[in-house]
């Protein structure tokens, strides 16, 4: 069995946001990549409805990228 590990709505907006030109939110872009590519096929990750509802807000293309990625 593997642990699990809840994923909220952060990671996948860093995960599939434009690159950004800040120094630190770009670390944090590749980190969450990194754990994502790395680490997350490890774990049975899971998601909430409110995160479902958050990432599926705002600019039509970039929603059906994130949710794309749950």
């Amino acid at each position: 069995m593997k642990p699990s590990v809840y994923v909220e709505t952060s990671v996948i907006s860093y995960l599939t946001a434009r690159p950004s030109r800040d120094l630190v939110v770009a670390a944090h872009q590749q980190l969450t990549a990194d754990w994502w590519e790395l680490a997350l096929p490890r774990l049975d990750g899971y998601v909430s409805t409110i995160v479902l509802e958050e990432i599926s807000r705002g600019d039509a293309q970039a929603a059906q990228k994130r949710v794309g990625f749950v």
